[in-house]
């Protein structure tokens, strides 16, 4: 059947989201050509286009952005003497919707993992480096998932900010072992952001 080799094409690109499977894949595009106008459809892939061509990384500290640099270094009201070192974009912004915490962010894009070729030159270390070494940080939090590979992770980072005058502490109580920050809910956060250690 023809029509179903081309249901199948874009099912094949559904899968490749994180956590999407082929008979969930299969759904979302039999509700596209079932429930979607093709207004409705347009619209979606213009802002898929979108997104792909005019979101970037902070230069200064790899959140997602429209510009060079990202709201969050542009607001002068947050207090750049506390940088909170996330994993990825999603981690800061399900971070700052809770209004606990009003430092500035640092994404790293990966964590380190020898199993999946990823070293620390593989992760945004060095421009954390920099911000520490060239500003008057007092404060680096890592806020990372607690496995194995976050583990690693901020002991790394730990023992590279080790020769600069900056306390490293690492938000803790209230999160799960091995549970990942975009499944925690806000008040579990909140907590964590208070009893860092």
């Amino acid at each position: 059947m023809k029509a179903y080799k081309e249901l199948e094409k874009l099912a094949k690109n559904f899968e490749r989201l994180p956590g999407v499977g082929k008979k969930t894949a299969l759904r979302y595009t039999h509700a596209i050509l079932e429930k979607y106008s093709l207004n409705d459809v347009e619209q979606f892939a213009s802002e898929l286009v979108n997104i792909k061509k005019n979101i970037s990384k902070c230069k200064v500290c790899g959140l997602t952005t429209f510009n060079n640099i990202c709201d969050v270094c542009e607001d002068h009201t947050k207090d750049r003497s506390k940088i909170l070192v996330v994993k990825d974009s999603k981690d800061a912004m399900i971070i700052d919707a809770t209004n606990a915490y009003n430092g500035v962010y640092h994404v790293l894009g990966a964590l380190i993992s020898i199993v999946d070729g990823v070293g620390p030159n593989d992760i945004n270390l060095e421009t954390l480096e920099e911000r520490v070494k060239n500003n008057k940080v007092d404060e680096v939090i890592l806020a990372i998932p607690f496995t194995p590979n976050g583990e690693t992770t901020a002991l790394f980072i730990e023992k590279v900010l080790a020769e600069y005058n900056v306390k490293t502490t690492r938000i803790g109580y209230g999160l799960p072992a091995f549970g990942d920050i975009q499944y925690i809910d806000e008040l579990t956060l909140i907590r964590a952001l208070e009893n860092k250690r």
